[in-house]
């Protein structure tokens, strides 16, 4: 027996252990398919293949609702993130906050906003806490737009640009190399979530679910959490000091969209 299951690479680390820990334990094989969220979905769909879609954030999920390619009535929600600065290890460019990004000359990167949760995200912060002059300004930093969110991550691993507004975990990801820069509570508009469901191409159904309930058990929630995912809203809360709105789905502004 084997399971394809698209996963936006949000929570790859510790997905990958996950997968691992299933095949072990239930000798059914898992094909994963990681990616920035949109196109993982994109595979999904122009393949008609894949037992689960586990993309990175509510977005991509209401867009596979739409589309009709899951079934919504077994979703679920094993994971929760908050956005981020994320920085150089040692903050080489003193950047303290949200408004340090417009600096002139930084280098800066946004994972490509139309197919990778994380971007949606930034855009949405930039467009919240910005006037047009500001945006500007912070356009013109972005030397580059990413294909996931692990390539977000290893941009600023690798120096390659100064910061990326990424989520809180990718610290987590390489310690020595990447350092959070928290936003203001009032810069974070909504805390993401990371949702899995059965896919409408999948004809082996009941084992698709017998994944999705393994991901929620308490066995994968100590690896999210060893990992130091969050797995309830509330740790997201504490993280960033008051209650926010939990998941949903933010339109991106014309000017953002690069396809």
């Amino acid at each position: 027996m084997q399971l394809t299951v698209f996963v936006g690479s949000a929570s790859k680390p510790a997905t990958e252990e996950i997968l691992e820990l299933y095949q072990r334990k239930t000798g059914v094989r898992v094909n994963a398919s990681f990616g920035g969220s949109g196109y993982v979905l994109s595979q999904m769909a122009l393949s008609k293949q894949g037992d689960v879609f586990f993309p990175g954030s509510s977005d991509f999920m209401e867009k596979a609702k739409r589309m009709d390619l899951v079934h919504e009535e077994t979703e679920a929600i094993p994971l929760y993130l908050v956005s981020s600065i994320n920085v150089q290890n040692g903050n080489p460019h003193n950047i303290q906050q949200l408004e340090d990004l417009l600096q002139p000359g930084l280098r800066l990167a946004i994972a490509a906003p139309e197919q990778v949760c994380v971007g949606t995200y930034a855009v949405e912060i930039v467009e919240s806490s910005f006037n047009e002059v500001q945006i500007d300004a912070f356009r013109s930093n972005i030397v580059t737009y990413t294909e996931s969110c692990d390539k977000t991550a290893t941009v600023i691993a690798l120096k390659s640009v100064d910061a990326v507004i990424g989520w809180s975990i990718f610290e987590t990801w390489n310690p020595d190399l990447i350092e959070n820069i928290e936003l203001r509570p009032d810069q974070i508009m909504r805390v993401g979530y990371i949702p899995l469901a059965v896919s409408k191409y999948s004809n082996q159904r009941a084992l698709a679910q017998d994944f999705i309930d393994f991901v929620m058990s308490e066995e994968a929630r100590i690896i999210f959490e060893k990992h130091h995912y969050y797995t309830s809203p509330d740790q997201a809360f504490n993280f960033i000091g008051q209650e926010k709105p939990v998941g949903g789905e933010y339109s991106l502004p014309e000017k953002w969209i690069m396809d």
